[in-house]
Order: structure tokens, then sequence, then C-alpha cells
């Protein structure tokens, strides 16, 4: 055996080893207009999770713009907080749009025309703390704000001027220089964390423990996707999550992925199989004509059904309403979408999607991605809640074990252990989130005199998830 210093959960085979979770976290990377932000420099606002708990929270300390081809993040702000299925937090998210490292080399410069001392100009690129206008101060001679709403800059006059327009300069952010690598990320030797390796602080600065993650924008990348299944299986060398990821309307060809054959094909020739991940396809538009990449509405789904359960994510996001009008295949595709049939032919190669159902919008495919329909796969990858229920019990008994790390075990504190993960595998049979008979035991034949005499100790879970009732 390895060495070891701590409380560990390993899933096996259709085997586990653990139970229950304190908080559901759902977590995003991308790009955040910071750029809208005042003093955006000064706090810690890029490569650093951010707790957000509603849209005046997101727009106050990362910003808000309409644009979210640029700003990415956006579009998980109004999933989450703008939503009317209803609402869904808190949520956390990481920057990587560094608004002093990702801006355009040369100054904007405007003509601004006041009318009553007040003008005001649309913009979501401009990196406000660069705005000037010659020879005046902020604050002793105008004053200078955000309109989220409307998107636009207001800056009102404090004196009263001989003329009614005045010349102004900014600098604005330049979001096409944000690569793939830059969503990555590293963590280097001195300890710097970027991108994804930045998922590694959410435990020790906002003590959560990462559950499901999530990329608009971003997880159609190869690259990216691999990279976001790498950060959720043992992060911190413990924690084990799930991936919500896109498959693209068009890929890195400019070849238009418009058809349930394109999506499978794209799918298997670039490995979005991962049983730690669903994948979706295509997106959806809401009434207002928004468009939402399905993984952000799997994310909020997930998390708004894992509250539903008390944290607990026995049940699929698939058969759930969601916001959605129309499926969307593209700003210029001529299809009207398909129904439920069809959606099941997406389905059954593990790709979820979105269909009209029972007089609502919903999502549909129950699946992880690793799942074909007759194929040969683990137990635990053939639905969503499968693999999620074993990331909870695992999760579960290293976040209430942890503390006794280092402390005297006796035989009876082994009893202790055994008696209390049998109590909690006893509850969730008693919600339905397992079936059959869950066992804990604590087997010698795991456990040899020279493991023990090291200080390592090994508890045995068995447990069956509640499978979805898919069809009847």
């Amino acid at each position: 055996m390895a060495y070891k210093h701590g409380a560990y959960g390993e899933i096996g085979d259709s085997k586990v080893a653990s139970t229950t979770q304190a908080d559901v976290v759902a977590a995003y990377i991308g790009t955040a207009p910071v750029n809208l932000i005042r003093g955006y420099a000064d706090m810690d606002l890029v490569n650093m999770p951010i707790k957000l708990t509603d849209m005046g929270d997101a727009q106050s300390k990362l910003g808000y713009a309409q644009n979210w081809a640029d700003f990415t993040l956006c579009e998980a702000f109004a999933q989450h907080f703008d939503n009317t299925v209803g609402n869904v937090g808190p949520i956390y998210v990481v920057n990587v749009l560094d608004p002093d490292v990702h801006k355009d080399a040369e100054k904007t410069t405007k003509t601004l025309t006041f009318k009553n001392n007040r003008t005001e100009f649309e913009s979501s690129d401009i990196i406000l703390d660069t705005f000037a206008i010659a020879d005046k101060a902020e604050d002793v001679d105008y004053s200078l704000s955000y309109n989220f709403t409307k998107g636009t800059v207001v800056v009102q006059l404090l004196k009263d001027l001989e003329t009614d327009s005045l010349e102004c300069t900014y600098n604005t952010v330049d979001t096409s220089a944000v690569e793939s690598d830059d969503i990555i990320g590293q963590e280097t030797a001195d300890g710097q964390y970027t991108g994804l390796h930045a998922m590694s602080l959410l435990y020790q600065y906002h003590n959560a423990v990462l559950n499901i993650l999530a990329a608009p924008g971003w997880s159609h990348i190869p690259e990216v996707y691999k990279a976001m299944v790498s950060t959720v299986q043992k992060l911190n060398g413990h924690w084990d999550g799930f991936v919500n990821a896109d498959i693209p309307l068009v890929d890195s060809q400019s070849q238009k992925i418009d058809t349930i054959a394109k999506a499978q094909e794209w799918a298997e020739e670039n490995g979005y199989n991962s049983e730690y991940s669903k994948v979706y396809w295509p997106q959806v538009k809401d009434g207002s004509g928004r468009v939402f990449h399905l993984s952000t509405v799997g994310s909020a789904t997930m998390l708004r059904v894992d509250l539903e359960n008390g944290g607990v994510p026995f049940e699929s996001p698939s058969n759930k309403a969601i916001m959605a009008t129309a499926q969307y295949f593209g700003a210029d595709s001529k299809s009207r979408g398909f129904d439920q049939q069809t959606a099941n032919s997406l389905n059954e190669k593990g790709i979820t999607t979105a269909c009209f159902w029972a007089g609502q919008w919903v999502l549909w495919g129950p699946h992880t991605a690793a799942y074909t329909y007759n194929g040969s796969m683990d137990a635990r990858a053939i639905f969503d809640n499968n693999i999620r229920m074993l990331m909870h019990i695992t999760n579960s008994f290293q976040l209430d074990h942890g503390t006794e790390i280092d402390s005297p075990m006796t035989p009876q504190d082994k009893d202790t252990i055994l008696n209390f993960e049998k109590q909690k595998l006893d509850t969730l049979l008693g919600i339905g989130a397992l079936i059959g008979t869950p066992t804990v035991e604590f087997l010698e034949s795991a456990n040899p005199t020279s493991d023990m005499m090291n200080g390592d100790f090994v508890w045995d879970i068995s447990a069956t998830p509640t499978p979805p009732f898919k069809s009847g």
C-alpha cells in the first residue's frame, strides 16, 4: 500500500467505500467582465474561486454583460439567477480574463456629448479604471458609473462647463486574447494557480467540495474537456466531482454539426466519453431569445434537483423542466428541431439533449458520456446519478472522518466508524437513494497487521444507487 496520511475514499469497480456530503457545489470557469469593476486589480478577481449568491452579487463582484460569447461566465449568471423555472445558487466561478494582460494595445478616444451635464454610451469591453477626461478629475469634475441593465457607461458632470462635449480616453479588454491554455492553466512551484488548477483553491478558501464543473463556451474544446475531467478526479488528492460539457455546433474546421449523426460522430472521434461527465447537444433558446449551452442548463438543473433532495444526488436531472422555448442549432440554421423519440437516438450514445414533453421543455438523457446502448461499461457509468452517488459516498466519508486522522484507533473507534457509516447508508436507503442491502465492513483481508501497524485502515462499503425509471 502506498503511503497515506489522511482520510481517503476510493471508487472501485461497481463497489464503493464511503457516504453523505454537506453542500452541493456547482463551479464554472471562463471569462467575466471584471473590467467593469472599479479597483478590480486589488480585488483578486482573476484565477481565484469567487462565490456568488444572486445576480446583484455577481454584478458587484465580477460584472455582467449581454455579450456571452466574449464573457462566457455571464451565461451562468443568467441561468442561475435569472431563470423562470427558479433561481438556484450559490455558484463558484473562476474568471481567467485579466484586463492587465488581455487588453488592446491602443487606447480608445471618444467624444462625449452631454445633456443636462450627463451622458452615457454602450460598452462592455471598456476598462473602467482607465477612463479619463483630459484636465478633469474624477469625483471632482465628474463621476463615473456603469449601468449593468443597459450595458452603458454613465458620466455625470459635477460642475457646469461652457461646452457640451468633451473628449475621453480609455483602454478596452481583448477577450480574443484568452485562449484554451488560459482555461486549462497550471500550478507553479511558487504556489500560483491559474485556470482549472485554481479549482484546487475551492476547499482551502471556501471550505467547498467541488461536485459539478462546467465551462460553457470552452468545454467543446477537446483539450479543455480532458483537463476538466482530470480536474474533478481526486481534487486536492481527495474529492471527486462531475463534468457537464458540450458538443459544438461548429467544429474546429468550421464545419457545422447540425445533425444527430454528426454530433454522435464528433463525440466519438474526440473522446467525449468519460464516466465522470455528461455531454450535451445542441443548445437551447429561451423566450427572450437568449441562447444557452446545455452544459449550463444541465449544471443549474442538477444543482436544483440535488437541493430538492437534501443535497443527495440520487435523482437524474433528466426529464426536469428547463427555461427553453426551442432547440438551437446556430444563427443561420433552418432546423426546426426534433421530438423525444428522435432524442432517444442521442441518449443511446450517451449524449444528453433537450426536448418538449408533457407541456414543457425538459432535459432529456439520464446517462453518463460513457454510456452506449448494448455496449460494455461498468454499471456505475450507466446513469449519471450512479457515479454521482458513489462520489457522494466517498467524499462524505472523507469529510466526516478527516478530523479524526492521527487520533488513536482502538477497536472501539473502528466499530464507531462502522456503525456511523451504516447509519448513513440506512438513511440513504430510507430516502430511496440506495436499493438492496448496503453494507459496511472492516475486513481482515483488507486490513493486514502490517498495514494497521503503519496506521492504515480500510472500511469496505457496498452500495447500489437507485436506478431511474428510464422506460415503462
